[in-house]
């Protein structure tokens, strides 16, 4: 029974988020579970978004759904490695293309 109550608490943990905006990447954001920073992200990526600007925090707990996210997969991505990235959406050639 105990065991189950960790398990638990440590979910809830990181079901509260900080969403960032990259300010290099246009329409990318950097969901973190709380108790993470920045630093925390491998470099790599953040060399790629450049600096970050928060923008919002969640509570994923009191939501079943996120607006452009499949919002099982970033908690799973939070619990995982402590962070998710959301990219902007693909443009479709048919949609530039319409028309022409």
């Amino acid at each position: 029974m105990t065991k189950i109550k960790i398990q638990l608490q440590s979910k809830e943990f990181v079901l509260i988020c900080y969403v960032y905006r990259s300010e290099k990447k246009q329409g990318a954001y950097l969901y973190l579970a709380r108790g993470k920073s920045l630093e925390d992200v491998p470099e790599e990526l953040m060399s790629t978004l450049g600096s970050c600007v928060q923008v919002m925090q969640l509570n994923l707990a009191k939501r079943n759904k996120l607006a452009s996210q499949n919002i099982e997969q970033v908690k799973e991505n939070l619990v995982a490695q402590g962070y998710h990235l959301q990219l902007p959406p693909k443009i479709s050639t048919d949609v530039i293309n319409y028309g022409a």
